[in-house]
């Protein structure tokens, strides 16, 4: 076993070292979601923390961790004696992100619990990490189902497992630690919410100390056990610490003073439920029996709130975790008298606090002049640079879309838009098991087996079943796809309302992207050509802050646009084959600049069009006047076109359900239009 990094070795990072501190003092608090670009030491610390954590009795023998004062009377090793016991390290468990779900919750023997009704149960994840740390590193890339299992697990501190009327039950305790890469795409608000504490980290940008954090890591790479002998004296102290805090922490003694700040505190920030305020208080008395006090003090309640609070705040998938310290200690300060003197006082700024920037181009705003397409020639309107190009608006408030989805069935990573055949939904048949039987298929199983009793001698009631007789059930769900904008940014679109408009529609598709667990990617096209502004990606709020700063102006190489779409889809289904993807060109249709440039983009749409890639054109063309060109777009990429008002849910239009084709009605500019 390779010798882990100290703990009290790693340079800096206070915030992560204190969240990961005050869960081995209080598991109560709930766990820590450590958020952070690639490099940081997130790992690290959290692998490191397993050697501080105090040891754990358990019930000699037990796979599911028993505690021998207490065993739980439903384990499935069990029943157990009260009393005995053995003491061990407390398990640090790694959840791989690609793990399967009986990997997770553990797996029963069909074979033996149909022909002998024995209930063999092989433990997962959950029961080894039972009493000990369960560790998700990119725990954002945690496939849905997994999530789903782990919130259960959380949610009532125990694993259930059921195949087919068999069903086995065990504690599942743990603190839970995960790690991402914001970058990577953003967790869902569910299991979110499941972190008691959220820690930001980020590399150094102070040179000695990015110096030290080299000299150390290369002096642990050179000799891991020597350079974790020079650290055992702090790693001892450290331990001690703990268990101190540990023995300390039903002493302390939260007062009404801080109680009321603690409610103050989060009425005050809005945050969603009560789990926040009961997350705030676990974590202010941790604080104080870590610092050896038996009283809370504001100080504890302003760290608490800073570490249980900025992923609470979030509104959308898109706002970036945060608080705001100036508004905290105002709260705190306002709350800091005894009983009902002072306390009430609502927040003079009203809820969510002053000074919220405003969001959109509003109503009120005073229309800009429509902006030129590049060609034709004259001054620079206001508030545009003389080289054609404007400055980037703010995107209208995002709404509701359509569902748009790719026709057919794949077979691509589990999400909420297209129909595919996953391992989890609707059972719609069943075939022979390629490999381990994980979703039995019970009465196919019997019609396969039956035809066989007297041949194999049953005389009894029970059915003789043999491997071969055993059916795998096939299930359809739905997958998440490869969602790729591609935006008109060039002078035809840049009036200031109507790009606002564009902007907002498209935030509002990737706010769909994002419930739907779809990768996403943004091309632009303006000026002299495409560019790819972010690549494919799982981070869609990555693709919402590009699209926030897109500037607009210039002609409009349309075919510039779906011929770089072209070379991304082809890179991509190398990638990875099995997801599907989805064009969305955001345009008005139009095309100039080179020579012959209509005829050119409708080549380089026929191109997708050939290789079968669904596609949805969403009309941006405005005015009593309308040329069509959009749905002309349309009918060349085989796909349909849809208008800026048609793409909300609440629309009059009905639930677009595929978006390429040529079995749909026809729209009144000719393109194929679905409509449920």
């Amino acid at each position: 076993m390779s010798t882990p990094y100290p703990f009290t070795a790693i340079v800096g990072q206070d915030d992560l070292r204190l969240g990961l501190l005050l869960n081995a003092v209080s598991p109560a608090v709930g766990g820590v979601l450590v958020r952070g670009e690639k490099g940081t030491a997130k790992s690290t610390a959290v692998r490191a923390l397993a050697a501080l954590m105090p040891e754990v009795d358990v019930v000699s023998g037990c796979r599911f961790s028993c505690d021998p004062v207490s065993p739980d009377p439903a384990c499935p090793d069990g029943p157990h004696e009260a009393g005995g016991g053995v003491s061990r390290a407390a398990r640090t468990v790694e959840l791989p992100v690609g793990a399967s779900e009986d990997r997770l919750v553990g797996a029963l023997d069909i074979e033996r619990a149909l022909a002998e009704g024995v209930k063999a149960f092989e433990p997962g994840l959950l029961a080894d990490a039972h009493r000990g740390i369960l560790y998700v590193d990119e725990v954002n890339l945690l496939h849905d189902h997994l999530v789903d299992l782990l919130l259960d697990a959380a949610a009532m501190g125990a694993s259930y497992v059921e195949r087919e009327g068999v069903s086995v039950r065990h504690a599942a305790r743990f603190l839970l630690v995960g790690t991402m890469n914001p970058e990577e795409g953003e967790l869902r608000p569910q299991l979110l919410d499941r972190f008691g504490l959220t820690v930001e980290v980020a590399a150094s940008r102070e040179t000695d100390q990015r110096v030290e954090v080299v000299r150390r890591r290369l002096a642990y790479d050179d000799d891991p056990a020597g350079f974790a002998a020079r650290w055992a004296d702090d790693e001892g102290a450290l331990r001690e610490r703990i268990v101190a805090a540990r023995a300390l922490l039903p002493q302390v003694t939260l007062g009404d003073r801080a109680l009321r700040q603690i409610a103050a505190t989060c009425a005050a920030f809005e945050v969603d439920g009560m789990r926040a305020d009961i997350v705030m208080a676990r974590t202010a008395t941790a604080l104080a029996a870590w610092a050896g006090r038996t009283d809370v003090l504001a100080e504890d309640v302003r760290q608490a709130a800073l570490l249980a609070l900025p992923h609470r705040r979030r509104r959308n998938p898109f706002d970036a975790p945060g608080l705001d310290e100036d508004k905290l200690d105002d709260t705190l300060e306002q709350n800091s008298g005894e009983g009902d003197g002072g306390g009430d006082d609502p927040d003079p700024d009203g809820p969510g606090g002053g000074g919220q920037p405003p969001q959109g181009d509003g109503p009120d705003t005073p229309p800009q002049p429509e902006a030129g397409d590049g060609d034709t020639p004259g001054l620079p309107s206001q508030g545009r640079p003389a080289g054609g190009e404007q400055q980037p608006v703010r995107a209208a408030e995002p709404f509701r879309t359509k569902m748009l989805s790719v026709p057919g069935i794949g077979e691509g990573a589990a999400g909420r838009r297209s129909r595919a055949r996953t391992e989890h939904g609707r059972t719609t048949g069943a075939r022979r098991p390629e490999g381990l039987l994980t979703k039995l298929h019970l009465t196919a199983t019997v019609q396969a087996a039956a035809p066989h009793q007297h041949a194999r001698g049953r005389t009894g009631r029970g059915l003789v079943v043999r491997r071969d007789d055993l059916r795998q059930a096939t299930r359809e769900g739905r997958e998440g796809n490869l969602v790729l904008f591609v935006v008109d940014g060039s002078g035809s679109m840049a009036a200031r309302q109507r790009m606002g408009a564009v902007k907002g529609a498209v935030l509002s598709l990737l706010l769909d992207a994002y419930q739907r667990r779809d990768k996403v990617g943004l091309i632009t096209f303006r000026g002299q050509g495409a560019e790819v502004a972010l690549p494919p990606t799982s981070s869609v709020d990555t693709a919402a802050a590009r699209l926030e700063t897109l500037p607009t102006g210039g002609r409009t190489p349309l075919a510039a646009g779906l011929l770089k779409a072209h070379d991304v889809l082809r890179v991509e289904r190398l990638r990875d084959p099995s997801r599907r993807p989805l064009l969305v060109v955001v345009t008005d249709g139009r095309a100039t600049g080179g020579p012959d440039p209509v005829a050119l983009a409708a080549r380089a749409a026929r191109l997708h069009e050939a290789e079968g890639t669904a596609s949805v054109v969403v009309d941006c063309e405005s005015g009593v006047v309308r040329l069509g060109l959009a749905g002309r777009l349309a009918r060349d990429l085989g796909g349909t076109a849809v208008t800026l008002d048609e793409l909300r849910a609440d629309s009059i239009a009905g639930l677009v359900r595929d978006v390429q084709g040529t079995q749909g009605t026809k729209g009144s500019d000719g393109s194929n239009r679905r409509a449920a």
